[in-house]
């Protein structure tokens, strides 16, 4: 298309253009001529009946001379542009508007013969040789008591039907060549509007083929074609965007692994060597084994998204009280709190509230924003689990009053391996993929996750769960 459409369009502008001309140069100058004679001559043939009937019969009858009628005639003809004859049907020329009326000069119209125009009331032709050019004819016969006396002749000179016929071709070919400049304006419009915007997408489509997705162009339209650019841009950018967090992701994910495999590897080194004495063996160790658990929580929770985003992935859904899930969940943390100085309030709706979920991943959502609240709290600091009860969903909220997330973090958090600069400070040991993991499994159940937070204020994660059918009616 690139090379050949517009090359195309135009090659059959030029040859629409072409047998325009060849059409009318055709058929034009023929079917005008043809139009014309048809016109004229039925114009000439009702004036010529006319006189026939009028002027000529009240001659042959004698109610009217000679002269007066040629006088009659003579301005009738003039005002047709024609010539006008009466004829005898032996020939005799009885009255010519082109010549003055002269009774005593006989003028015979040689081989004179009224039958010639039967079949069409008009002729083409020089009468019987009595003009030097062609002239359009016609007759009508003159009759007196049921006798004809003679016959009205018009002549037309061809000539100026010729100059009309031409006039009116040369206002077909202008007419022709008005036509062309107004499609040749419609040309250039749809270069503007179709064919260069097509340009733009077909060299867009060519930079992704090639793999630049930051290629960005603009078309200027509200049009279909324009809802296809904005959607190939559209496209483009969530393919470069994939590729960058696919960059990030590979980075990342080399990073977290690389740090703990070296740490691995030095310390087994150093025991090897006898950097590190036998005594220490078991201090060291500890650490090895810290890392081999940083490991295997990154492994699992690779795997844990992976099951996440595969498709058709089933949810084991069934009626659970979530106070009892909240309750056990952060009893888990009791060790973890007594070291920080941290309590935990809960603050729930009823003593049992049931919902409908998967528990086990319930479960999860529940220790990975807890284990995140306690990691980013102070020392004797409170975390606040609340549930809210609002028609038909229940609200859990995670509370802390930690170090915060930045404002510009705050749409970055629930990407696979980000950790603000606060949060790397804080926690050397985690994945990065506990939020991501949290969102994943709250919208594989249809519902969603909210977060405000203030920095150095601490956070709040709110998310909503559809409450089982006994619960229904409560507010």
């Amino acid at each position: 298309m690139r090379k050949t459409l517009y090359l195309k369009f135009v090659l059959a502008y030029f040859i629409f253009g072409v047998f325009s001309f060849i059409m009318v140069a055709t058929f034009v100058p023929n079917m005008t001529r043809e139009q014309l004679i048809r016109e004229k001559a039925e114009d000439l043939y009702a004036e010529a009946t006319l006189i026939a009937d009028t002027y000529a019969s009240g001659l042959y009858a004698s109610e009217t001379d000679l002269e007066t009628v040629k006088a009659q005639l003579d301005s009738l003809a003039v005002y047709m542009g024609s010539l006008i004859r009466i004829i005898n049907p032996s020939g005799r020329l009885v009255l010519d508007t082109g010549a003055p009326l002269n009774v005593e000069d006989v003028v015979m119209i040689e081989g004179f013969d009224p039958t010639v125009t039967i079949g069409s009331y008009y002729r083409i032709d020089n009468f019987f040789d009595s003009f030097e050019s062609d002239m359009l004819t016609v007759l009508s016969p003159i009759t007196y008591n049921y006798k004809v006396r003679g016959y009205v002749v018009i002549h037309y000179d061809m000539e100026k039907i010729r100059k009309s016929c031409d006039s009116l071709v040369n206002i077909s070919y202008i007419s022709l060549v008005v036509l062309l400049l107004l499609s040749l304006i419609i040309l250039i419009f749809f270069t503007e509007i179709v064919y260069v915007p097509l340009r733009k997408i077909t060299h867009a489509t060519e930079q992704y083929a090639a793999g630049n997705m930051h290629y960005e162009f603009q078309v200027e339209s509200d049009d279909e074609i324009g809802y296809l650019a904005a959607c190939l841009n559209y496209m483009a950018s969530q393919i470069a965007g994939a590729e960058d967090d696919q960059k990030k992701f590979v980075a990342n994910i080399s990073h977290d692994f690389r740090s703990p495999l070296t740490s691995i590897r030095g310390y087994l080194e150093a025991m090897l060597d006898g950097t590190i004495p036998p005594q220490m063996y078991g201090k060291y160790l500890e650490i090895v084994l810290n890392e081999t658990e940083r490991l295997t929580k990154l492994t699992n929770s690779l795997l844990t998204l992976n099951n996440l985003n595969t498709k058709g992935m089933l949810l084991d859904q069934t009626d659970f009280d979530i106070n009892r899930i909240i309750r056990n969940t952060a009893a888990s943390f009791e060790g973890t709190c007594r070291k920080k100085s941290i309590t935990i309030e809960l603050i729930l709706t009823g003593d049992e509230m049931t919902v409908h979920a998967d528990m086990d991943k319930i479960q999860q959502v529940l220790y990975n924003l807890i284990d995140n609240a306690i990691k980013f709290s102070h020392h004797d600091s409170v975390i606040r689990v609340e549930t809210s009860l609002k028609k038909n969903k229940l609200f859990v909220s995670v509370k802390d009053t930690g170090i915060g997330i930045p404002k510009d973090d705050l749409k970055l958090i629930w990407n696979r391996f980000y950790k603000s600069d606060l949060s790397r400070g804080k926690d050397k040991r985690g994945t990065g993929l506990g939020l991501s993991i949290v969102k994943e499994i709250i919208q594989c159940h249809g519902e969603n996750i909210n977060v405000i937070s203030t920095e150095g204020a601490g956070s709040e994660f709110i998310f909503s769960l559809a409450v089982a059918a006994e619960n229904e009616d409560e507010d």
